[in-house]
């Protein structure tokens, strides 16, 4: 690469989750234009089967259809005369196809838009960075599944508003990381089994195939086929609909990942501690930190790819038979959806194969409000002895004076007048214990991890 091509080069410096990433090697410059290749390859083997093209055109273009023959700097310079880089690509392509046999020249893209190769391009990047990106899903799945089942029963303080609410369990809580990472999990998997090819000739008619002789559904159905795409109802130049599915599917993942790494954040937190990354990252000013880099990468991916889902979102309000703005603004949207997802799954599954937890950590907050935690199991357990609203009205009063006094809502509940005689020491003990009010945390954490993804990731 030279200098002048470096200094334009996105290597992702300022985008780390991605970098290195199978979702940056899959959904780069060379990677998209190996994909138009292989869509004007499948376009002339579809028109050979079908009796529309000699069978030496689809070996020429197949044998042409290699990006590293190509000056890729060239062809997205050249790119702005036409306003895309099928164009040029075309011209390239058929001058080397001709360089090999000139009979066959005449074949390549016969037919076809600029958009029916883009977008098949497009879905076949898409499909490509899909399949590792559910393979780490799988791997933070299986590495949370294995959380939740060793702590299922293990003790923490819930927490709503930024507040210890009720105790819950730290498998609960993984239980809940993984079946919001199997959401999104079964969501991509059912959008990369929909991509469809795209196929529609000038205004989305297959007009010119008919020209050629050809069965303008018959090519589109070969067409898809060679390519590993679904096949289109309806050419789709102006109906986004796989688009628009495929944001929605990323932008939840990053969702669904982003819950993962909030949590971890806060819990992380040098305050807190109960739980760790499993290699934290250093900083350049402060040599004592540990800082959950991963989590904070995985929360910059959450920020982003909504609003990117909602760029690709507006393309769907797309004029005529084919739009002029609406399809271009996809492009490196899309592509950026798809680099900071995948980037995103791969940091989770390390994260989630790293995690440290604490408990003892979770059983010392449990206890920083003596008792004060499960003031709702008190409240229930007085209402058979004293009525509802007194029961919440005396276990209000005995916790200020807790708190107040600095003691435990046990002590404050046995100088109670109201309570004199009901409840002994022991029982009080018992009912503001934290790790005896977990209701069906153990039963709900059983419960979540028997599901399974659905579906083969292939």
């Amino acid at each position: 690469m030279t200098s002048a091509e470096l200094s334009g080069a996105d290597l992702g410096l300022l985008s780390p989750v991605r970098a290195g990433s199978a979702a940056e090697v899959a959904t780069g410059d060379a990677a998209f234009l190996q994909a138009m290749l292989d869509a004007e390859a499948a376009l002339t083997r579809a028109q050979a089967a079908l009796g529309l093209a000699p069978a030496s055109a689809a070996t020429a273009v197949g044998a042409a259809a290699a990006a590293d023959r190509y000056d890729l700097r060239g062809i997205a310079a050249r790119a702005r005369s036409g306003g895309n880089p099928v164009i040029p690509l075309v011209a390239d392509l058929t001058a080397a196809v001709a360089e090999r046999d000139p009979d066959a020249a005449g074949y390549v893209h016969r037919g076809a838009t600029s958009q029916d190769i883009l977008d098949t391009a497009a879905m076949l990047v898409a499909r490509r960075t899909l399949a590792p990106m559910l393979g780490d899903l799988d791997r933070t799945a299986a590495a949370l599944a294995r959380l939740a089942a060793e702590h299922r029963d293990t003790p923490m303080p819930g927490r709503t508003l930024t507040q210890h609410a009720v105790p819950t369990t730290f498998g609960l809580k993984a239980a809940g990381w993984r079946s919001l990472v199997l959401d999104a999990r079964d969501r991509l998997h059912a959008v990369r089994e929909s991509l469809p090819a795209q196929l529609g000739g000038a205004a989305g008619t297959l007009a010119a195939f008919g020209e050629s002789g050809a069965d303008g559904l018959s090519l589109l159905a070969r067409f898809a086929r060679e390519t590993g795409l679904a096949e289109p109802v309806l050419p789709w130049h102006t109906l986004r609909t796989p688009v628009a599915d495929l944001a929605a599917a990323l932008a939840f993942t990053a969702g669904a990942l982003g819950k993962l790494a909030a949590d971890v954040l806060v819990l992380s937190r040098t305050e807190i501690g109960e739980v760790a990354e499993g290699s934290g990252g250093g900083s350049s000013a402060m040599p004592h930190k540990s800082n959950p880099v991963r989590a904070t990468l995985i929360a910059a991916t959450a920020r982003q790819v909504p609003a990117l889902a909602a760029v690709l979102f507006g393309a769907v309000a797309a004029e005529d038979e084919r739009p002029s703005g609406a399809w271009h603004a996809e492009w490196q949207t899309l592509r950026e959806a798809l680099r900071l997802t995948g980037g995103a799954a791969r940091d989770a599954a390390e994260l989630a194969e790293g995690l440290r937890v604490r408990p003892d950590r979770m059983r010392a907050h449990l206890d920083l409000t003596g008792g004060l935690i499960v003031s709702e199991r008190l409240s229930a357990a007085l209402v058979a002895k004293v009525g509802r609203a007194n029961a919440k009205e005396i276990v209000a009063r005995a916790s200020r004076r807790a708190v107040a006094g600095g003691i435990g809502l046990d002590a404050a509940l046995a100088d109670e007048p109201a309570l004199a005689g009901m409840l002994d020491p022991d029982r009080l003990r018992e009912l503001t214990d934290p790790t005896g009010y977990l209701g069906s945390a153990v039963a709900l954490t059983d419960r979540a991890l028997r599901r399974e993804p659905s579906g083969e990731t292939t």
